[in-house]
């Protein structure tokens, strides 16, 4: 073999390797990629692993927060009623019932909430309800006593503390004279209930005025929210909720509240004890003639000769019991009112000196205040007790019972008729105190009052 076929076995050898060596080379770059990317997916998924381990810790976390969170909402949850005044009104035979009436309306209403949650929204399980009614209690006192429903005042304010006392969450809140009063209230209750997780259901009771169609059409917004809402239906709605109330719950209770307005079913002096001094009224029937007597009690006759209201026996036979006399004038002379020197009004009577158990047992008989002092009961349906024959110590007990309750108009009062009280019966003269302190009925004006009298003002 010649040295020219050496060299191009030589030159075949060669080539093959460096073929050879090419393909070492491009296995080991390979490899070399392959390793960097293999230790780079073996990294992304360590970490991969690592935040999916986190991810699930945190996620545990997160249920375990949002449990705390469920079972705190859940804890205390509540249903509110709120309630506008003018557009809830109680039925005339619980007003009439005093505090056992209130009781007896508070207890019914919440019983008709729990009803209606239960058939309704099985979901909310025992939940506590809370009832605010928002009310101008003058205002309704007024329209009782001329709706003939009530003939004491003092009644109402016995209704009030019933129902506030029934339960620990109802309140009736007497906004005073103020207007725009309650729905102020109601308005600003209503938008931070709704929103509060704790709130699982609204009801409200309102009228057709402002704010109400306002903040329930904005609540229309969030079906949610418009979702949690229900409207009780008193006195029937308006045009302007009316359109509103389809697209809200809405239930009426007609075994509470009334179905209409009060209306006034006797003449506006007849209540002027309870509503406004007579003199700003219808003007009383002339003192020439006897005032009408819507009846003819037992215990009370009509003489010629005595004056006017006066108390005489009621037998000749030294019996001690008193009647009331209503008759004819001698003379037309003007009833007046009995003023210190400050102007204000002065009743003489002494009820410190009447025995605290006279009192308590009299209070207990329940007789009515009209009847037996001013000679009518203009309510004929009056719960009170007109059958008693009363002596005449019992009816100045009962005189000083009814001076128990503050009247509305106080010192200025200039009505000559009024029974009710003007003053603190238990202040004396000059001594802003009392036996009840912070707790009396009366208010702070009605206390130390001047009971030396200097002058009078003719009616």
């Amino acid at each position: 073999m010649s040295v020219r076929e050496y060299f191009e076995r030589y030159q075949q050898l060669t080539s093959v390797e460096q073929t050879k060596d090419t393909l070492i080379e491009e296995l080991i770059r390979r490899i070399t990629e392959l390793e960097g990317a293999y230790q780079q997916e073996q990294l992304d998924h360590d970490r991969e692993k690592r935040f999916n381990r986190d991810i699930q810790f945190h996620e545990i976390e997160l249920m375990e927060q949002i449990n705390r969170a469920k079972a705190i909402m859940n804890r205390e949850p509540f249903i509110i009623v709120l309630l506008d005044g003018d557009g809830s009104i109680f039925k005339d035979e619980l007003l009439q019932l005093g505090e056992e009436g209130g009781r007896k309306a508070a207890k019914e209403l919440s019983l008709a909430v729990e009803d209606y949650v239960t058939d309704n929204f099985s979901s909310i399980i025992s939940p506590k309800i809370i009832t605010k009614m928002y009310i101008n209690m003058k205002a309704l006192c007024d329209a009782c006593v001329r709706g003939g429903i009530i003939t004491d005042p003092s009644i109402l304010d016995e209704f009030l503390r019933g129902f506030n006392h029934s339960f620990p969450l109802f309140d009736i809140v007497d906004v005073g004279t103020a207007k725009n009063a309650a729905h102020d209230k109601i308005k600003e209750t209503f938008k931070l209930h709704l929103y509060n997780c704790h709130c699982h259901r609204l009801f409200l009771g309102c009228t057709e005025e402002s704010p109400y169609p306002g903040i329930l059409e904005e609540a229309l917004t969030d079906v949610e929210l418009s979702g949690r809402v229900t409207l009780i239906e008193g006195i029937p709605f308006g045009k302007n909720l009316e359109s509103l109330k389809t697209h809200y719950g809405c239930t009426r209770f007609p075994g509470i509240f009334r179905d209409s307005k009060i209306n006034a079913t006797w003449a506006p002096w007849k209540a002027a004890v309870a509503t406004k001094p007579r003199s700003l009224l219808t003007p009383s029937p002339s003192p020439h003639v006897a005032a009408p007597l819507s009846r003819t009690p037992s215990n009370i006759t009509t003489a010629s000769n005595s004056a006017p209201n006066s108390l005489t026996p009621a037998s000749s036979n030294g019996s001690d019991d008193f009647q009331l006399v209503r008759s004819k004038p001698a003379s037309s002379r003007p009833k007046v009112v009995e003023r210190n020197k400050f102007g204000q009004r002065v009743d003489r009577l002494d009820v410190q000196n009447i025995p605290r158990e006279e009192v308590n047992r009299i209070k207990k008989l329940k007789l009515c205040n009209y009847y037996f002092l001013q000679g009518e009961c203009p309510n004929e349906n009056c719960h009170h007790d007109h059958s008693r024959k009363l002596t005449k110590a019992e009816l100045l007990t009962l005189t000083a019972v009814a001076r128990m309750t503050p009247c509305r108009y106080g010192l200025e009062c200039d009505d000559p008729e009024c029974m009710y009280g003007h003053r603190c019966p238990q202040s004396d003269p000059g001594k802003k105190d009392c036996y009840w302190g912070s707790s009396c009925r009366f208010n702070t004006a009605a206390h130390g009052v001047d009971t030396n009298i200097v002058k009078v003002t003719k009616v």
